[in-house]
């Protein structure tokens, strides 16, 4: 007969599993009927999330709601499981919030539960950087520009395929080291602007730059700060965005697919140098795209 601590460390092995794939119990529902996981198994403020979840019923659909956010859930055969994507927003305050799912079988039937998911806070850097003035302080000429553009990128945000268009892992749209990171303060010739909202690569003039996933080109033109930018629509509110570009390779109302090369990278808008400023928006959000790329989506 094996010892009572063999038992013990199984069973802690376990549990351990559980916490790092982000298992947890049902806190409302039929107990051990529902199960839901989510990566990554820490959330933070400005975090991507992807929500895997199997009902202990056949469905039809299933939409959840985090955050205030209603987000609608894909089925997977591969998992056996529902999977939907939401993110946690920057000025989020650390504390247990309220993922409810609610589905429909095939007679009509509804199901629903809820989960408290745990929200920490992040500590992002600060970094201090050197740009021409008129990126600071932008010439007075400049204003009808500035306002033209911020309004066009205004209806570009609120325009999103009421479908999922994505499909797999994100890529990186570079092969290249991260030159700057999500989150951080941003100083410019000494004045904090801003807090960075993207993922900075370190590439030369000219490198291609691939689309992370497939979607539609909703924006592809200059822009006073972005300079050369690239926005695509990857559905349900999920944006992704190339900025800094030296030349375009799409237009926009293009299909894309994961890995297709939407432009050159170059050093226009308000750069400091030739790079590639990656960023992701999700319902007017902005979240880590590092955090996106690490994510791990069932096959369908």
């Amino acid at each position: 007969m094996r010892p009572m601590s063999f038992y013990r460390s199984k069973l802690e092995a376990i549990f351990l599993v559980a916490i790092l794939f982000g298992l947890t119990a049902p806190a409302q529902g039929p107990a051990k009927k529902w199960m839901t996981q989510w990566e990554p198994a820490k959330l933070v403020n400005g975090s991507p999330v992807l929500f895997r979840v199997t009902a202990p019923l056949q469905l039809e659909d299933l939409r959840g709601n985090f955050l205030g956010q209603e987000f609608s859930f894909r089925p997977s055969e591969a998992c056996r499981c529902w999977y939907g994507f939401a993110g946690v927003s920057l000025t989020t305050k650390p504390g247990a919030y309220t993922l409810r799912v609610e589905g429909k079988g095939p007679s009509g039937k509804e199901a629903a539960m809820s989960y408290l998911v745990r929200v920490s806070a992040a500590h992002y850097p600060t970094s201090a950087l050197k740009v021409a003035p008129g990126f600071v302080e932008p010439p007075k000429e400049t204003a009808p520009r500035i306002e033209e553009e911020q309004a066009e990128k205004k209806k570009v945000f609120s325009t999103s395929a009421p479908e999922a268009l994505w499909s797999g892992r994100f890529e990186p749209p570079a092969a290249a080291e991260v030159s700057g990171v999500f989150g951080s303060a941003r100083v410019f010739n000494g004045v904090k602007k801003s807090r960075h909202t993207g993922l900075d690569f370190r590439v030369t003039t000219g490198t291609p730059i691939v689309a992370a996933n497939s979607g539609t080109v909703i924006l592809a033109r200059p822009l006073y700060f972005e300079g050369n930018c690239v926005m695509i629509d990857h559905g349900q509110g999920l944006l992704t965005m190339y900025l800094h570009l030296s030349e375009f390779k799409v237009k926009e109302g293009e299909a894309v697919k994961r890995g297709q090369i939407l432009g050159l990278s170059g050093g226009t808008g308000r750069a400091t140098a030739p790079h590639l400023h990656f960023a992701v928006r999700w319902r007017g959000e902005y979240l880590d795209p590092r955090t996106l790329l690490e994510l791990h989506p069932p096959a369908k």
